[in-house]
C-alpha cells in the first residue's frame, strides 16, 4: 500500500523571511509547499490585510492600529517587519493583492483569522474569487468556528484546539471534547500544537472523521516522527527542510 504523506504547510515568515510578506509567500511557493499560511486582519474600511497583530510600529516606534485605519493610509506606512532583520521595514499587503500568486499555482492558502470582524468579509472574498476549494481557515476556536459556519457553511475550516484542555483534563477527555467541538462547528479537522499530539489524538480524530493539522514543527527529527505518525498536515517555518524530509522518505 502506498504511504500517505502529510500536506506541507509553510508558516508565514518561512525560511527567515518577514511574516506576512510577499517574499514569504513567494518563498513558500518556490520551496514546494502545498499550503501557504498567512495571518488575516481587516482595516476600518473593510480591506482584508496580511498581519498577525492589530498593533504595528513604524521604524521610529510610532504605534498604529490596523482596525482603526483606512487601507489607503495604512498601505503607505513603512512598518517594522516581524521576523525580519533588525531595522527591516515592510508594507502591509492586502489579501486581494497576493491572490494572483495563489491562482497561478496549484497550491492552497491557510488564512489564520485574527479577528471576528474578518469572517463575513472573508466569506465574501472567497465567494467572489471562487476559492472555496483553495482556502482553509484556521485561527478558529469553537465560538469563532461556529460563527464562520453560520456565515457560510461551505468555508473549509480547522478547529484551533485549546491546548489548556490537555492540562486541565486527561488526554482522552481533552481530545474527545475537541473532536465534538469540531464536528459541532462543521470543521473538517483539528489544528493542534504538535506538543500535545500523540497516538490517542490521532486515533480519536480518525474515529470522528477529522484530519489533524499540526504546528509548528521546525526540526527534521520531529518532522520525520510526525510523518510516521500519520498526521494530515505539518506546518513549518523551515519549509525547505520539510520538503527534503518528505522527498528523502519516498
Amino acid at each position: 500500500m502506498l504511504k500517505t504523506y502529510p500536506l506541507l504547510t509553510a508558516h508565514t515568515g518561512c525560511m527567515g523571511t518577514p511574516d506576512n510578506s510577499l517574499l514569504s509567500i513567494e518563498t513558500a511557493l518556490l520551496s514546494g509547499a502545498d499550503i501557504v499560511e498567512e495571518d488575516i486582519l481587516i482595516t476600518s474600511d473593510g480591506v482584508l490585510v496580511l498581519s498577525h497583530d492589530d498593533l504595528v510600529y513604524s521604524l521610529d516606534g510610532t504605534l498604529f492600529k490596523i482596525s482603526q485605519m483606512r487601507f489607503a493610509e495604512l498601505s503607505q506606512l513603512d512598518i517594522k517587519a516581524h521576523n525580519g532583520s533588525p531595522g527591516e521595514t515592510m508594507r502591509i499587503l492586502s489579501l486581494e493583492s497576493v491572490i494572483p500568486l495563489l491562482q497561478a499555482s496549484d497550491k492552497k492558502m491557510n488564512l489564520d483569522v485574527k479577528s471576528d470582524a474578518c469572517i463575513e468579509p472573508v466569506a465574501r472574498f472567497v465567494e467572489k474569487n471562487r476559492l472555496v476549494e483553495r482556502i482553509i481557515l484556521s485561527g478558529c476556536e469553537t465560538d469563532r468556528a461556529k460563527q464562520v459556519n453560520r456565515t457560510d457553511h461551505r468555508l473549509r475550516k480547522l478547529l484551533n484546539v485549546n491546548a489548556s484542555l490537555f492540562q486541565a483534563k486527561n488526554e482522552m477527555e481533552a481530545v474527545q471534547i475537541s473532536c465534538e467541538d469540531a464536528l459541532s462547528a462543521n470543521c473538517f479537522g483539528l489544528n493542534v500544537n504538535y506538543r500535545v499530539v500523540g497516538p490517542e489524538v490521532l486515533q480519536a480524530a480518525k474515529d470522528h472523521g477529522l484530519d489533524v493539522y499540526i504546528w509548528t514543527v521546525n526540526t527534521e527529527a520531529e518532522m520525520k516522527h510526525f510523518i510516521e505518525m500519520g498526521v494530515q498536515s505539518i506546518t513549518s517555518r523551515n519549509i525547505s527542510a520539510l520538503v527534503q524530509v518528505k522527498k528523502g522518505d519516498r
